[in-house]
């Protein structure tokens, strides 16, 4: 069963959920979701006989922060620490996938494995986009100068959830219900305005070395496809796997088809692949 749990660190009030026991499986949202993202997949894990975690970061959900200098890798440091975490496996969506990569280049020790769905990177610089991918990047922009709260998770809806060129409504139901929940608590959050930035890490994939498994949806932005074809080159112990029909969070949209990747992936990086035989 899912347990909520709270830490405070400094002024900070991290809300978080976990399941299970056993080896930790650390879950890092998107920038456009919160913890609640990765319920299923927590629910999943914790069945097969894993630890699994997830939180909010600063400005994301119900975690409260004062606007003062943070960093998130920092964040995400202590609160390993206040959970007795050493070592984990890291499930990094977008944003969260460039704070895990982060973290394997600062703490290769403690990194056990990488999942990294839809990553961003820190330092990447977004190519030149095909006339219709700017047309909706444009269109975002325009939308998010206006304001209009309803408005911008309309449109972060199709883009993310939907995918960029696919038919604005074609994920329906439960999951378009908790993206549009939780992104517009972001939306309607107060800026952190003070972080401190991570070094680029774009130059330094290929240090990372520990076991990763890159996942795509084919209906996301083509350059964030195309990077995972990229890491999976760079990176000396990875592989990449595109779930079709999905956009930029196949594991929201998809959990039947994302779960068993993680799983089987879980029980190679730690064995129990092997115990089982």
């Amino acid at each position: 069963m899912i347990e909520p749990f709270s830490l405070q660190i400094d002024d900070a009030n991290f809300t978080g959920i976990e399941a299970g026991e056993g080896i930790p499986v650390v879950f890092l949202h998107a920038g456009v979701c919160d913890r609640r993202m990765w319920e299923n997949q927590i629910e999943a894990v914790a069945a097969a006989g894993f630890w699994g975690i997830a939180y909010d970061r600063r400005g994301f959900g119900e975690t409260v922060s004062p606007d003062e200098g943070f960093s998130h890798l920092e964040d995400l440091e202590a609160v390993l620490d206040a959970l007795d975490v050493h070592a984990a496996v890291f499930v990094g969506c977008s944003m969260g996938g460039a704070l895990a990569i982060d973290f394997a280049l600062a703490n290769p020790e403690r990194t056990a494995g990488l999942v990294l769905v839809g990553t961003s990177i820190s330092g990447a610089r977004v190519p030149s986009l095909p006339p219709e991918i700017m047309q909706i990047a444009n269109a975002m922009e325009a939308v998010e100068e206006s304001g209009d709260v309803d408005a911008i998770n309309a449109v972060d809806t199709h883009a993310w959830l939907d995918g960029p060129l696919s038919e604005s409504g074609r994920v329906k139901g439960a999951v378009r219900e908790l993206f549009q929940a939780m992104n517009g608590t972001i939306l309607r959050k107060s800026d952190m305005t003070r972080e401190d930035r991570p070094e680029a890490a774009i130059d330094r994939i290929s240090e990372i070395d520990t076991p990763a498994l890159l996942v795509a949806g084919d209906l996301d932005f083509p350059h964030i496809v195309n990077r995972h074809d990229d890491l999976s080159e760079e990176m000396e112990n990875a592989f990449a796997v595109v779930i079709e029909g999905t956009a930029h969070l196949p594991s929201l949209e998809r959990p039947d088809l994302f779960n068993p990747l993680l799983l089987e992936f879980l029980r190679m990086v730690t064995g129990q692949a092997d115990n089982e035989q």
